[in-house]
């Protein structure tokens, strides 16, 4: 391999960075012999929002989220009601009620016309439905009271069965009603008050003391029952189909129950449902639709929504002349910044491990060539509910990024997540919703290196060290190699590990198995750490003995600080933790010298457990250092000012498809790089004619191609094609890479 030695050349920075990441104008906040962050990410927490509504009427709606203060916001091209006045009670539904003990102000939000209601002595406060404020008297009795000219006026709420009491009042989509939850003989009734006469009607009997109950002017909802409001005295209400909890009704628009989620238990939409009340008929509003919902005074209703925690909006829901109901988006919510247990680096991809609903989630920062973040938090993983922490150990969870837009780490297999049961290795980060794994029959284990499609695990309660392929997105992992336990890294295709004598590195080929190198690093002892990336041997030989790098290139030994922190090597550079000064300090040998600097401080009190993908981070793919700062969720990258490989292939699955390729089954062929790069695929027929050339970007740093085995015209034409990739590194270092190769068309 040939070796650019020239500077690292700065990358323009294209275009505006999202609000999660920024680039600071001034020096980072650190010790003055600290590398200034060329960026710095915060972690968002992908869990929803859950907001709590404290009004909504007619112009707009209240709510708090994530502890904050309370938010106000306005529809879009809502014109509220004109009038304004206690004695037009439909005006109500833009009436915002504040209660200071005995007195209730009532605001009119689009005109700011107000009134004050005060309390009879001996009446206790209940509930405010528009211009009505409902109270109750010593006796139980409850009154509905509105502000005149005069004063407060007082209705004794009449039509209650003799010796019902009261238990609960209910606001829904009308201002003209309000629901009434009373007890009776040990039986739960639901009814409606008029407020504009005070006049109680029992609409459904024998309700469940947690049923939802929901109403508008049209119907009556509750437990599952419903009932026209103008029906005839006497008439049994109509059963519905129950839905299962925790699923519930909460709102009527129009004629349409909407039937929503209350709580997140990881469940993917439709979550939140329309059930006409005259036909039975269901419909979907909203799609992954969940945990907030709230009837709004003039008949419609809000409900939370989004494709994730990081995107999530409140919508309106109302009724259509058709009598349907139409979702419109009012606001986006806020997110809240996460914890972040671990992080990697691969492939100027960074990883932060972080909140989601119900565990914890990948997310990832785009970086460009020189480490700056180019992009907004993205989701890259389903949800990953456990992962195992060793007592003692530095790094937790643990997580390894591939290289290939992949991450992993192990978890122990359910009901044993108390680090008793056995492991599991898992690989995510194609999509949101992928995950594939791999088992490993031992307990307490490390995943100590990855590299593309192989995972390095050893085994804590067995000494046993396994290599698992995961070849793909889709495949579960399978054990490629099953040893006793030594030191060892893996870099493409290859196992690096100490060999049987002094100092000797033996590199294996996974997939051959045969042993395509014995290196004699210069190590005065038997190694205990080795770690390998592109011509690099990193050995070391404990604690309190030497450690070196063995330039597999130009054949030499280069020696390197040791130490007892753990040390990560990367391309052309080492980085090494100091726990008694909290500096993160980086040795550059790409030149066959040693230099070493301070490239950050870390907190004096640890974020994490501490150590590398706990709190810092290396890029072994031709990039950077991350590490965790002091303010939560928050992760600064520095650049290693070290020039990175040439562009290099380590591994390749290029393989013909069987029986293909098709649409529904391309060819995928997947190069593993050592950097990331700009790819030509170029296809020519056996007469050299081109007939079809992809491009793309590598994620992370390996290229995934897709053919369909059609041609650039559309012709589907059986034969032997060659193939041809052209990749132009990202960092500009080095010359661009050609490969080439055959594959068929059956």
């Amino acid at each position: 391999m040939t070796r650019s030695r020239s500077p690292v050349r700065l990358v323009a920075f294209a275009g505006a960075v999202a609000l999660a990441c920024t680039v600071p104008a001034m020096p980072a906040q650190a010790a003055p012999t600290a590398d200034t962050p060329v960026g710095t990410v915060t972690l968002k927490s992908a869990r929803e929002a859950d907001p709590t509504y404290r009004w909504a009427g007619a112009s707009g709606f209240q709510y708090t989220a994530w502890g904050a203060d309370p938010v106000w916001v306005d529809y879009k091209g809502v014109v509220p009601p004109a009038h304004a006045g206690p004695d037009d009670l439909p005006s109500g539904t833009d009436v915002v009620s504040t209660v200071t003990g005995s007195t209730v102000t009532q605001k009119h939000r689009s005109t700011g016309v107000t009134a004050t209601v005060t309390l009879p002595a001996g009446q206790t406060y209940k509930a405010a439905s528009g211009w009505s404020v409902l109270t109750e008297d010593a006796a139980g009795t409850p009154h509905v009271l509105r502000a005149t000219a005069d004063g407060t006026t007082d209705l004794t709420v009449k039509g209650l069965p003799a010796g019902a009491r009261p238990v609960k009042y209910v606001n829904g989509g009308s201002v003209r009603r309000i629901g009434l939850v009373y007890l009776l003989d040990g039986k739960r009734s639901v009814g409606l008050v008029d407020l504009a006469d005070g006049a109680f009607r029992t609409y459904v009997s024998g309700t469940d003391e947690f049923a939802a109950v929901t109403f508008n002017d049209r119907w009556l909802v509750a437990d599952w029952k419903s009932v026209r409001v103008d029906a005839p005295p006497g008439t049994e209400p109509t059963a519905l189909p129950v839905t299962a909890f925790p699923w519930e009704h909460f709102a009527v628009v129009g004629d349409q129950l909407l039937i929503g989620y209350p709580v997140n238990y990881g469940v993917t939409g439709p979550a939140l449902t329309a059930r006409s009340l005259v036909t039975g008929a269901t419909s979907t509003v909203l799609a992954q639709s969940y945990m907030s919902f709230a009837p709004t005074a003039d008949g419609g209703a809000l409900a939370t929504a989004g494709p994730s925690g990081l995107d999530w909006h409140v919508y309106r829901i109302t009724p259509t002349a058709a009598g349907t109901t139409a979702a419109e988006e009012v606001t986006q919510l806020p997110t809240n910044v996460s914890y972040v247990p671990a992080l990697a680096l691969a492939g100027g991809e960074l990883f932060l491990y972080g909140d989601s609903p119900n565990a914890s989630v990948f997310s990832s920062f785009a970086l460009d060539a020189t480490g700056r973040p180019v992009g907004p938090q993205t989701l890259r993983s389903p949800e990953i509910y456990a992962y195992d922490c060793i007592a003692g150990d530095v790094t937790c969870p643990q997580i390894q990024a591939l290289g290939d837009g992949r991450t992993t780490t192990n978890w122990s297999v359910w009901p044993d997540m108390d680090n008793a049961g056995p492991q599991n290795v898992r690989v995510t980060g194609l999509d949101t919703k992928t995950q594939v794994n791999a088992a490993t029959g031992s307990r307490l284990g490390r995943i100590t290196s990855g590299s593309g499609r192989y995972v390095l695990y050893n085994g804590g309660t067995t000494n046993v060290q396994k290599v698992i392929d995961f070849p793909n997105g889709a495949t579960a992992g399978t054990v490629v190699l099953t040893r006793t336990r030594t030191p060892a890294s893996v870099w493409g295709q290859v196992l690096w590990s100490t060999g049987g004598t002094k100092g000797s590195v033996v590199g294996l080929n996974l997939k051959t198995k045969k042993t395509v190198a014995t290196i004699a690093t210069g190590a005065p002892c038997k190694p205990t750490d080795v770690q390998a990336v592109n011509t690099w041997l990193y050995w070391s030989c404990g604690a309190a003995g030497p450690a070196g790098v063995y330039d597999r290139a130009a054949r030499r030994s280069i020696p390197v600080p040791s130490g007892a922190a753990p040390a990560r090597l990367a391309d052309g550079y080492l980085v090494r933790e100091d726990r008694a000064t909290h500096e993160l300090r980086l040795t550059d040998f790409h030149t066959g010298r040693a230099t070493t600097r301070t490239v950050a401080v870390l907190p004096e009190q640890d974020v994490t457990r501490g150590g590398s993908n706990g709190r810092w981070a290396v890029d072994r793919f031709g990039g950077h250092i991350a590490y965790q700062k002091e303010s939560r969720g928050e992760v600064a990258i520095v650049r290693s000012g070290v020039p990175a490989s040439s562009l290099a292939q380590t591994e390749a699955q290029t393989a013909p498809r069987a029986g293909g390729p098709t649409a529904a089954k391309p060819w995928v062929p997947v190069w593993q790089l050592n950097k990331p790069a700009a790819w030509t695929l170029t296809l020519t027929d056996a007469a050299g004619t081109r007939v079809r050339a992809l491009t793309g970007d590598t994620l992370g740093a390996a290229v995934r191609a897709s053919w369909d085995g059609l041609r650039s015209d559309g012709q589907r034409i059986k034969g032997t094609y060659t193939w041809r990739l052209s990749a132009t590194p990202r960092d500009h270092q080095g010359p661009t890479l050609t490969l080439t190769g055959t594959t068929v068309v059956n």
